[in-house]
């Protein structure tokens, strides 16, 4: 199964959840004051997510590895592709 297919899977479940509970579907008695939070939580759950993207993101960027090795050596090839240019007549 795809990650896709698991995000879609775990959205639907939790919406057909949120629907039972919001909308009486199963003729359930739930008390009126869950179905008052119940109401609002795809909102609550949006703003989550998107907290934790952010959060997750500037972790990232944080903690992101240097490579120096591979900074030496792109530096040596910039070098090198300057004097090839200079042999062949570019200014920098």
């Amino acid at each position: 199964m795809t990650k896709l297919l698991e995000w879609v899977f775990g959205v639907s479940l939790l919406g057909a959840a949120w629907a039972c509970v919001t909308f009486d579907l199963l003729r359930v008695s739930i008390p009126p004051a869950y179905r008052e939070v119940a109401w609002p939580m795809p909102l609550y759950l949006l703003v989550s997510f998107g907290c934790y993207s952010l959060a997750t993101v500037g972790y990232r960027v944080a903690t992101f590895n240097d490579c120096d090795d591979a900074a030496k050596e792109l530096r040596g090839q910039i070098i090198e592709a300057k004097e090839d240019l200079r042999k062949k007549g570019f200014k920098f």
